[in-house]
């Protein structure tokens, strides 16, 4: 089952030459999710080919380079007569600022629109995962990072051996991955520990939007496929890091260890490491020793299952 995230928006505060403003479309089998909606982000979108058939729409905090896009969107969503209904979710104020903005040129979508505040700890159950939010340190209250977790999955079943043991292949084989016993017509009777495995892990995601580094983000992170962290700053702007309730690289690195996540994705660059932020990758590889990817816009990457191997970085 595919799961890939492309990355729309990878610049911080404001746009650059090479880099829009935030915005990371994870797509699940066919399904799209996209968390923040900077300025041009559904530009982004059509040039890397994300499609508009999204039905969830996450938004970490709603500083205006996380959020301005999405009344562009919305107006773009209607003029193509979109029906489909349209999730969007936020800290608390998401109604409140969705409210206000109908007078903003979302007043005649064609389509209709729920907003909904999340509170930290908050679970959505969706099939086969769920999406959990957490309080991280940007703005108190009012600033979330998300993590998708997906189901265990079940043990991998052993057709060689079911045959050996006279199963024909169907729906008693189907009945055994299930965990249910099958008694054969010679009377013996076949569980499924004798021909499924051990359960597997699903894939675990984690994206923090801006934030300091902070134990809520190791916690939900701890054994992560694949972290997304913010790095705006690199070590010479740590004090300024600290200030603006932000994270310098090397912290982002710091938080991946300690939580031991397989694969760190930095992003969210200050306008000065637009063109090279090679020196915020040296400073984080000082620290963790996994996988590290410096984010860009355009970038796909695939996230594979604990139990395959790393793909290529499109």
């Amino acid at each position: 089952m595919s799961l890939a995230l492309r990355f729309l928006g990878t610049s911080a505060s404001r746009p650059t030459v090479e880099r829009g403003l935030s915005s990371i479309a994870l797509v699940r089998e066919g399904e799209t999710l996209m968390f923040d909606c900077g300025e041009g982000t559904q530009r982004q979108m059509m040039r890397w080919g994300v499609g508009f058939t999204l039905e969830d729409i996450f938004f970490t905090h709603f500083h205006t380079d996380h959020f301005l896009g999405v009344l562009g969107l919305l107006k773009t969503l209607s003029l193509q007569v979109r029906e489909t209904p349209l999730r969007i979710w936020g800290p608390k104020g998401a109604q409140a600022l969705f409210k206000r903005a109908e007078g903003l040129g979302t007043e005649k979508l064609t389509f209709p629109l729920t907003v909904a505040d999340l509170e930290s700890g908050a679970v959505l159950r969706r099939k086969g995962y769920e999406i959990r939010a957490f309080e991280v340190e940007h703005r108190k209250g009012a600033a979330l990072g998300f993590a998708l977790v997906e189901d265990i999955r079940r043990g991998r079943f052993d057709p060689d051996h079911a045959r050996a043991l006279g199963i024909p292949e169907g729906p008693l084989w189907g009945k055994i991955h299930k965990g249910e016993a099958v008694t054969l017509e010679s009377g013996r009777v076949v569980t499924p520990e004798e021909l499924v495995g051990p359960e597997r892990p699903g894939r675990r995601v984690v994206i923090t939007g801006d934030t300091r580094p902070c134990a809520a983000t190791i916690e939900h992170a701890v054994g992560a496929d694949l972290l997304v962290h913010e790095a705006t700053f690199g070590d010479e702007e740590a004090a300024r890091a600290a200030e603006t309730m932000h994270s310098t690289a090397r912290e982002a690195a710091t938080v991946a260890k300690m939580a031991g996540v397989k694969r760190l994705v930095l992003t969210h660059f200050s306008a000065r490491y637009s063109r090279d932020p090679s020196d915020l990758g040296r400073e984080a590889r000082e620290v963790f020793e996994g996988e590290l990817i410096m984010a860009k816009d355009g970038m796909e990457l695939e996230v594979p299952y604990p139990d395959a191997e790393s793909p290529a970085i499109a």
